[in-house]
């Protein structure tokens, strides 16, 4: 397929909401309110600005120049683009298998949120105990076959979207469910802010309290802020640089990639305002992770007024947000498999369904029929190892050698990915931060990896702790071996 018969997207706005869509996650939701009330507020979210623009910005900007320059994904994107001789071509694999272990899980949990739908639509939980609202969850993970049931409407609704193609499926119904989304929260947030002593739970999120982030320790809220801002915005995959394959020379790259980072931050710091007052009102504690989702919050929607339909508008955001990010993450293994493999849209489809539905089946069996597994130690599942595969190293990892991509000499080149970068009218990219992207941003990048590693793998034990550290430079050192080939040639 060439690149002036490839689809393009409709409308900026259509590119914009997509890429979003594709970046508001999960952790938006049940992890950035909490770590945000926890290490001082206002003044976190001070200083996860600052590293939002240091360091998921100009990630975020490369995966968009390397889609835009070559029109094609990650697949075929780093050969067409890089010399000959050179190795960057053999990352395709590595991005290839994060979009699918993502898959892998993120399609399980985007199916318990539409289970949640329908149970709060049912009103099953209404005015239930906390116990009898965590045995209904612990009831869902035990049972195989519901988790796979709303796993296979996920997919199938996914792929679905796919199937209709950029412009009519993937840009239409992601516009649609993200000003849904938008429209929800609004309404949602204005609810939290009136709740009875909700004022509460505005000063701990949105007040700067230093003493707090003191309390922390200031080098534990900097790195918190790092690794969040780090991840938030789900670069390192090729799963953004898809999009920038489809979107026009029209506008420069900068101010397209401020769009999407200033959308998904907005949402995250809504999600905030929707959850830590309406806990504060209730005098329950805002936990991070999936107990806030499906524990905590319906038990907080029990004590409200119309609790059951703040409950049922919740669960859709959830749902919304969630599906927005598998359609995207689709539509990328989608793009890779006809590059790949040079199989038309129809083909890739079919496979991927069928591979994706089968591959999911890990996942779900994890906390039940396998739940004897613990493949990362006491207390994991195969979703933890599933995650800890795509968040600890593809992610890092792909940032990496994006980076480095874009500014060696025997790669793309700083040149060539300012002028894609600074095509069109709008911001341009500051020139000025070429050696902070060539050596600064690498050597961040491989901090947060390896601290990644040690605090997951340090309470195991020194003798564990050094294995896991081993690994983990043996994987960045062939990733940093990929930038390794023949010195630049002049590329048409």
């Amino acid at each position: 397929m060439e690149n002036e018969k490839r689809e393009k997207f409709g409308s900026r706005l259509g590119f914009i909401l997509v890429s979003a869509g594709c970046a508001v996650g999960l952790g938006n939701v049940w992890k950035f309110p909490y770590i945000c009330g926890m290490n001082g507020g206002a003044a976190f979210i001070l200083v996860y600005l600052g590293f939002l623009l240091l360091l998921g910005l100009p990630i975020l900007i490369s995966e968009f120049a390397i889609g835009r320059g070559s029109g094609k994904s990650v697949g075929s994107a780093l050969e067409l683009l890089s010399p000959e001789g050179t190795k960057w071509h053999h990352f395709k694999w590595f991005a290839y298998a994060g979009n699918y272990l993502l898959m892998m899980f993120y399609t399980m949990v985007a199916g318990w949120m539409m289970n949640y739908v329908k149970i709060m639509v049912s009103g099953k939980l209404t005015g239930q105990s906390l116990e009898s609202i965590e045995g209904e969850f612990e009831s869902m993970l035990a049972s195989p076959g519901v988790m796979m049931f709303w796993t296979c409407v996920t997919i199938f609704l996914c792929i679905g979207v796919c199937a209709l193609g950029l412009k009519n499926g993937v840009e239409k119904i992601t516009k649609i469910m993200m000003i849904l989304l938008m429209i929800l929260m609004v309404i949602m947030a204005i609810n939290s802010l009136f709740l009875k002593n909700s004022s509460e739970g505005v000063k701990f999120y949105l007040v700067p309290d230093f003493k707090r982030m003191g309390e922390q320790g200031i080098g534990n809220v900097m790195f918190a802020a790092m690794t969040h801002a780090f991840f938030t915005i789900s670069v390192g995959m090729g799963s953004m640089e898809i999009f920038g394959s489809y979107l026009s020379k029209e506008r420069k790259l900068t101010g397209e990639a401020i769009n999407v980072v200033t959308l998904d931050t907005l949402i995250a710091l809504t999600a905030g305002i929707i959850i830590i007052p309406a806990c504060f009102a209730y005098n329950v504690s805002p936990d991070a992770g999936p107990s806030l989702l499906f524990i905590t919050l319906p038990n907080v929607f029990n004590h409200m007024p119309a609790g059951q339909i703040w409950g049922i508008m919740f669960f859709v955001f959830m749902s919304f947000a969630a599906l927005s990010t598998v359609i995207a993450v689709f539509e990328n293994i989608i793009a890779m498999s006809m590059d790949i493999f040079d199989w038309n849209r129809k083909k890739s489809l079919i496979v991927n369904l069928i591979g994706i539905t089968v591959l999911s089946a890990p996942a779900v069996l994890g906390y039940n029929i396998l739940s004897d597994i613990k493949p990362i130690g006491e207390g994991s599942t195969i979703m933890d190892l599933e995650d800890f595969i795509v968040s600890y190293n593809i992610l890092p990892l792909g940032s990496l050698l994006y980076i480095l991509f874009c500014t060696s000499e025997n790669g793309w080149g700083f040149e060539n990915f300012l002028k894609e970068t600074d095509t069109g009218t709008g911001v341009s990219f500051p020139r000025i931060i070429k050696n902070y992207m060539k050596y600064v941003l690498p050597a961040v990048i491989l901090v947060i990896y390896f601290k990644g590693y040690y605090d997951m793998f340090s309470p195991c034990g020194t003798a564990t702790l050094t294995v896991w550290m081993m690994f983990a430079l043996i994987l960045a050192s062939f990733i940093i071996w990929l930038a390794v080939g023949k010195p630049r040639k002049n590329k048409g």
